[in-house]
């Protein structure tokens, strides 16, 4: 007989059905809006792409003379306010759903 090896592993396919009606996450109630939750670590992000940041430094001599600051500073203070969005806690709230992002 060819039945699916995850049935021949596991017992009849009447038992998984169980099995998976017990593990299955509940359906949206209807009238209340979805939540989202989203975690976003950026923090390693920023570390793996700083390199890059200080290789492309020297870009920033052929701003204007009105803009030219010290390249390697702004790519630091650029870095710092970038850093400074962790542990920031966005809340969207919609009639259909409620959307939380967090940036660590």
């Amino acid at each position: 007989m060819n039945a699916p090896m995850a049935v021949r592993r596991h017992g009849d396919l009447a038992a998984i059905r169980d099995r998976a009606a017990r593990h299955r996450r509940p359906h949206a109630v209807e009238g209340r809006p979805t939540r989202v939750t989203l975690w976003l670590p950026l923090t390693p992000l920023f570390a793996a792409l700083s390199p890059f940041a200080m290789l492309l430094a020297p870009l920033l001599l052929l701003a204007p003379p009105m803009w030219r600051t010290n390249p390697y500073q702004t790519a630091f203070n650029v870095g710092w306010v970038l850093l400074s969005l962790s542990g920031t806690e966005i809340d969207v709230d919609t009639h259909d759903a409620k959307i939380r992002i967090r940036i660590f």
